[in-house]
């Protein structure tokens, strides 16, 4: 695999691959979750780029981006190993030069959940995600379904642009015990990371219920009390929403997400559930 630091090392490194190419971004300490996307990038593309970015732009003052989780020697072996051909790996000069001076805003599906809750979040990501695209050049890019939010964001980027690449959304990849894989999920004590499994747990609950018949106002009242008897102690969102749209639903119909973010300890932990 090769490692390429800078924008001018990226297009030397592009400019020498042949067939189709797939990206994966990621902002490091890569788990089974970032090896999915990686193993379906291989499935897609001839060749497999993924990005190693801890992007400032997408943290809000008081967030936790100088104690993010950074691993990269491990990162390097891991996507090694998943028979990556180049990662890029820039820094933050590179990626914001002197005098930089661009932001990217998606309306409408970023502006709920998320948008409310992190102000000024879905700006940095989309922003960093365009550069990354309009560096890499890739004919797919893939992204993880957990963060589905942004999945959407990127979508609507993509398509309002005109950007000639296709975006993948692949399955959340869970624990055993239905905790979705998260880098963030570092920061949970043992006690924590126990209680944490509410969350899947009573977004499913949340589903059976709606499914049954029973008013969505009702099953998101009992859920949320679920996370609060699990010891999470705030619940940023937990909603039913158009798949599409990301607008609140008050009644089941058509293509449907359970979205949800709480804090447990310390830890803000995001998840979603489709039906």
């Amino acid at each position: 695999m090769q490692i390429v630091r800078s924008s001018e090392e990226l297009a030397l490194a592009r400019s020498q691959l042949s067939g189709s190419v797939a990206l994966v971004p990621t902002m490091g300490a890569l788990h089974a979750g970032h090896l999915a996307l990686i193993a379906e990038a291989k499935e897609r593309a001839d060749k497999v780029a993924a990005s190693i970015f801890v992007n400032p732009a997408q943290f809000a003052e008081g967030e936790d981006f100088e104690r993010y989780p950074r691993s990269e020697a491990e990162d390097v072996l891991k996507l090694e190993q998943a028979g990556c051909d180049i990662l890029w790996a820039p820094t933050v000069a590179d990626i914001y030069a002197g005098g930089f001076a661009t932001k990217i805003s998606v309306g409408r599906v970023s502006e709920r959940w998320e948008g409310e809750a992190r102000p000024g979040h879905f700006d940095g990501v989309a922003t960093v995600v365009a550069k990354l695209l309009l560096s890499v050049r890739p004919d797919v890019a893939l992204f993880g379904e957990k963060d589905f939010q942004q999945l959407a964001v990127i979508r609507r980027m993509v398509a309002d642009l005109n950007m000639a690449v296709e975006i993948v959304g692949v399955a959340t990849v869970r624990e055993p015990d239905g905790l979705a894989l998260s880098s963030r999920n570092a920061y949970l004590s043992a006690e924590e990371r126990q209680r944490a499994v509410a969350l899947p747990n009573s977004l499913r609950l949340a589903r059976a219920a709606i499914l049954s018949g029973e008013p969505v106002s009702a099953a998101l009242r009992d859920a949320k009390q679920a996370l609060v008897d699990a010891g999470f102690l705030r619940i940023d969102y937990l909603a039913l929403v158009d798949a599409s749209t990301l607008e609140p639903l008050d009644s089941p119909q058509g293509n449907m997400r359970l979205l949800a973010a709480a804090v447990i300890g310390t830890t803000r932990l995001i998840d979603n559930l489709a039906f």
